[in-house]
């Protein structure tokens, strides 16, 4: 009788410790609210990219790297060809993209519509000037809607100008943000509705330029000529005649 109650007791308290085993693994399993979410767009055109990525759109490309969250935007096809060899085959930068972090201001496909079809042409054809244009559009950075404003040096080299914050953003004064902060793995997407264009921003080095000229101006200004006639004045003749006379 004893040993059959040893027995009970056994398995009740092995049966006690699977059960407690198999609710603590349950509580540890992340829930979908522990999962941190991509974080919010703001603009104009968020809605019209929210419904063409469909039901947790934004959360899958929050997992992506920049070129594959590009490519997943289906307004930004023509930019994602521009960047990956498509326009161009020997225009491809997705490996410099994706060994970002990169601030990414990528025209939609409404922005290279509004080219002109010869300048769009013309800007497959050239690859020096994709290349321009496509390194143009990124700059080294992980910088959200409140904090992208200012002075941002472009990969190209020269410099673009961001003004405003959260859904109401402009680039070089020329291209408006229509949906910002889309967030992938290495990059924050600004979605613009102009082409940018390297020809409209100031070389980085164009502060420096002038003030060499400015400098030399001012000296030029303190001619010696004007201490030289002002020793002339007195003239030593004067003091000849006197002795003379």
């Amino acid at each position: 009788m004893t040993t059959r109650l040893k027995t009970l007791g056994v398995a009740a308290a092995a049966a006690a410790i699977a059960i407690s085993t198999a609710i603590t693994a349950h509580a540890e399993e992340p829930t979908t609210e522990d999962v941190p979410g991509a974080p919010d767009v703001h603009g104009s055109g968020c809605d019209a990219l929210k419904e063409e990525l469909g039901p947790d759109g934004l959360d899958r490309i929050f997992k992506q790297s920049a070129s594959a969250a590009i490519a997943a935007i289906p307004s930004l096809s023509t930019y994602s060809s521009a960047i990956s060899g498509g326009l161009n085959p020997a225009v491809n930068v997705v490996n410099v993209l994706d060994n970002g972090p990169y601030n990414v201001f990528a025209p939609t496909d409404e922005a290279f519509a509004k080219l002109d079809p010869a300048e769009l042409e013309a800007l497959k054809a050239d690859p020096d000037r994709l290349y321009a244009t496509v390194y143009y559009s990124m700059s080294l950075g992980l910088l959200g809607p409140e904090d992208v404003h200012g002075k941002l040096t472009s990969q190209e080299g020269r410099q673009i100008t961001v003004t405003g914050k959260g859904g109401d953003i402009k680039v070089d004064d020329t291209a408006k943000v229509v949906c910002a902060g889309v967030t992938a793995e290495n990059a924050k997407i600004y979605l613009i509705d102009t082409v940018l264009s390297p020809d409209n921003a100031l070389p980085a080095t164009a502060t420096t330029t002038t003030s060499p000229t400015e400098t030399t101006e001012a000296t030029e200004t303190t001619e010696p000529s004007e201490t030289t006639e002002t020793s002339e004045a007195v003239e030593p003749t004067e003091t000849t005649e006197t002795e003379a006379a």
